[in-house]
Parts: C-alpha cells; sequence; structure tokens
C-alpha cells in the first residue's frame, strides 16, 4: 500500500476501534482538530476513514458541519440482534450438513482455547483476548458452511453489532458466574453441532446470540446512550 493508502487504513482502524470501545459517545461530534492529534494523522486520510465509517453506519456526516458519531437504540440493537441470530442459525444449519472432520476438528480447537479464558479475564488486555478467542470459536463453527458470500454478509452483520456486544462484554467477562455459563452454553453447542443436530443447534445458536440482549439494553439505559427514535 501506499503511504497515503497506509494512513487512510490507520484512520479507519483506530476511529473505528474507539467509537466501538466507547471512547467517542453516540451523537458526539468528531471535531478534526482532535482527531488529527490523537491518531496523528492529517485531514485527507481521515476525511477519506470517516466517509468508510458512514458507509458503515458507525458515523453520520452532517451538511455542511462535519460529522458525529451514529446514535445508538434499542430498535436498531434488537433489529441487529435479531438479523445475526438468524443468520447464524442458518449458517450453523449449512455447516451441519457441509463440514468435514477438519472442520470438526478446529472447532473443538477453538473451543479448548475459549475455554482456557473463562476464568482468567481479570484485565482489560484480557478482555480484548477474550473476545478474540469467543469470535474466533463461532466463526470456527459457520465455517462449514463453505460459502464466502454469506460469511462476508456475517461479518457485516457482526461488524454492525460490535458497539453494542462491547457494552455486553465489558459488563459481564470479569463476572466469574456469567462466563461460567457462557462455557456451558458452548459445552452444548459443540455437542449438538457434533451430533449433527442441525435443528436443536440452529435453535440454540440462535437463543445463545440474543441472550446479551436485556444486558445491554440495561446498560445503555444507565451510560444514557438510548437514542429517541422520535427525535
Amino acid at each position: 500500500m501506499t503511504l497515503q493508502q497506509n494512513a487512510v487504513f490507520d484512520g479507519y482502524h483506530y476511529l473505528k476501534n474507539d467509537i466501538i470501545r466507547g471512547v467517542f459517545q453516540p451523537n458526539e461530534k468528531l471535531r478534526m482538530s482532535l482527531l488529527t492529534s490523537r491518531y496523528n494523522l492529517g485531514v485527507g486520510p481521515l476525511r477519506e476513514a470517516l466517509s468508510q465509517l458512514v458507509a458503515e453506519h458507525l458515523v453520520t456526516a452532517i451538511s455542511q458541519k462535519g460529522y458525529r458519531v451514529a446514535p445508538m437504540s434499542q430498535a436498531e440493537l434488537l433489529d441487529i440482534f435479531d438479523a445475526r441470530a438468524n443468520m447464524e442459525a442458518m449458517l450453523v444449519t449449512l455447516a451441519i450438513e457441509r463440514g468435514n472432520d477438519d472442520w470438526e476438528a478446529n472447532i473443538l480447537a477453538q473451543m479448548h482455547m475459549l475455554a482456557k479464558m473463562s476464568t482468567v479475564a481479570t484485565s482489560e488486555a484480557l478482555l480484548d483476548e477474550w473476545d478474540q478467542r469467543h469470535q474466533a470459536f463461532h466463526s470456527a463453527i459457520v465455517a462449514g458452511c463453505g460459502s464466502q458470500h454469506l460469511l462476508q454478509m456475517r461479518a457485516r452483520l457482526f461488524d454492525l453489532a460490535a458497539r453494542y456486544r462491547f457494552l455486553w462484554l465489558k459488563k459481564t467477562v470479569f463476572s466469574a458466574s456469567v462466563m461460567e455459563n457462557k462455557h456451558h452454553e458452548h459445552q452444548e453447542l459443540v455437542k449438538l453441532v457434533l451430533a449433527r443436530d442441525s435443528q436443536q443447534a440452529s435453535e440454540r445458536m440462535r437463543e445463545h446470540l440474543l441472550t446479551p440482549i436485556p444486558i445491554i439494553m440495561q446498560v445503555m439505559a444507565q451510560d444514557n446512550l438510548l437514542h429517541n427514535e422520535n427525535e
């Protein structure tokens, strides 16, 4: 990549990461002077990065007035998580139909890696590590579907859910009881997938992905992150 392309990539990555993690709050104005100072990048690359994030619905463009972080709302939360849960349930069914022995072995390997983190997440750095291993575990399950187009659609939904997921993650990843419950859910999912029980595995996956919603809604209300859809 050229230096310009590298700068755009860096700006996109850093800014997206900060928005997902709440460094910049919903509806907060993204002042160019602050961004250039924070990321040590020029205005041009940052504008391109912001345009990419507008396309991903993480940033909104204000006519002649710059950019703001996109709002968060209960309606969006429910819509995204319902879409994700149904997509993942469908992909599990396809993966069970098409997955081979290597697919099964990778699921078990990723489950092992995730289980090792269940009782040791005690720092912010480990929060990110647990999230990466959790993503790898779920990706291993659906990888058996064999469709790059469907997996790209899944990745898009995952990105849309990222800000909401991170609220759940910060609230629960250091809770031993919550992590133990998640561990049991993951074990049950693996058991059903390896048994090739597509109906039960699909239903359990959908339920699994919808369980964070009440906690996320609670955090959004407590932190005053809810957007009034009537505004």
